[in-house]
């Protein structure tokens, strides 16, 4: 989940937590841990620049990766920290900068520009090594859930095709190929059964179904080209109900996916209109899909996570008529936002701030104490 930036920004990383409980940011002085639900400052350690903070669930081990401004903070570093007693527990040390690390509760993912290595995360005995194709930005998509563990990588540079690489099992699972253009952006639902891509040109967003590489749904983000920064399903054991999108616009784009199939298979009274959409090419029209304008100024990196999604039952009928879902929303010139996104029966979307505030200003509960 970390994003790298441009130095230019004050935040140069973010990252949430594998169940989006926590989240982390990386700055020039150092790193901060938020808790996700009250804001509040977990931890801080102003030690110098970080371009990687990692999380393991709510745990007190952090992968971390200096931005290389010191020789003790290599960008070819990676540090596995434990937190709670300030120490570095083990160190990695790689011939080219880390680009991207990803856990889960068994495995540890390296990504280099042309390797991605994968470790037993209690032993760091190395599993296995995959040879890649250039991947200047260290993109990845990667699902923690032990069950459906997928690692999506890119599988061409002039293309949008995606290698799905089984980390629990070490074996290749399937090449989609997803775009015309290459890739810029994916992400793998939680448990691994969905993964979301978008291409350098930004219009079209698409689903697939991970298990048979075959394309489920497309979206139109817009007509003209914009970078997208960010994609992130909502949690959901099955078709996740919502997908959004950050793009280099400041805008925020929602789809609504696994809700939107359930309102139109109960207008149409057919058991297959609930898993098989209606066209294969475009199954959703725009009506499935709502933009919330200038949440970030335009060409602002940004990162966007869905932390909740609840159904609203008629209470008469107990049939679902909405659904909310809490959006969480980090800018890389300093700032979380909060909102909560209603979607009716009627597919009409329905945006509120919750709240807003400045991360480099936050203080930590110790320092308050003191």
């Amino acid at each position: 989940m970390a994003n790298q930036s441009s130095s230019s920004y004050p935040i140069l990383c973010a990252s949430f937590n594998q169940d989006t409980s926590c989240f982390a940011i990386g700055t020039k002085d150092g790193f901060k841990i938020f808790d996700s639900n009250t804001g509040r400052l977990c931890y801080e350690r102003a030690i110098g620049a970080f371009v990687i903070v990692e999380m393991l669930f709510s745990s007190s081990l952090l992968a971390i990766v200096g931005a290389g401004e010191e020789p003790s903070l290599s960008p070819r570093r990676l540090c596995l920290f434990n937190t709670t007693t300030g120490t570095a527990l083990r160190e990695l040390n790689f011939l080219t900068s880390i680009l991207a690390v990803r856990m889960n509760k068994k495995r540890l993912v390296v990504i280099l520009q042309d390797k991605t290595y994968v470790y037993d995360i209690n032993s760091l005995g190395i599993l296995d090594t995959i040879d890649t194709i250039p991947n200047l930005k260290g993109l990845c998509a990667f699902s923690p859930s032990l069950e459906g563990c997928f690692l999506a990588l890119p599988a061409s540079i002039s293309k949008g095709s995606v290698l799905l690489y089984n980390v629990m099992d070490l074996h290749l699972h399937c090449e989609i190929d997803a775009h015309r253009a290459p890739l810029a952006a994916m992400a793998l639902s939680s448990n691994g059964t969905y993964i979301a891509t978008a291409s350098e040109q930004g219009t079209i967003i698409r689903v697939h179904l991970v298990s048979e590489a075959t394309k489920s749904y497309s979206f139109r983000r817009g007509t003209y080209p914009s970078t997208i920064f960010s994609l992130s399903f909502g949690p959901s054991t099955q078709l996740p109900d919502i997908l959004v999108g950050t793009s280099s616009s400041g805008s925020v784009h929602a789809f609504s996916l696994g809700f939107s199939i359930y309102q139109r298979s109960k207008r149409s009274g057919s058991f297959l209109g609930s898993i098989i959409p209606g066209s294969v090419t475009d199954a959703l029209d725009p009506a499935h899909h709502d933009v919330l304008h200038n949440a970030a100024p335009a060409g602002v990196k940004s990162y966007a996570v869905i932390r909740k999604v609840d159904k609203v039952a008629d209470t008469s009928t107990s049939e679902i008529v909405a659904c909310r879902a809490t959006i969480s929303i980090i800018t890389y010139n300093g700032y979380f936002q909060e909102y909560n996104l209603s979607i009716n029966n009627q597919n009409e979307f329905s945006w509120s701030l919750e709240r807003e505030f400045k991360l480099l200003t936050v203080i930590s509960d110790d320092a308050i104490s003191s």
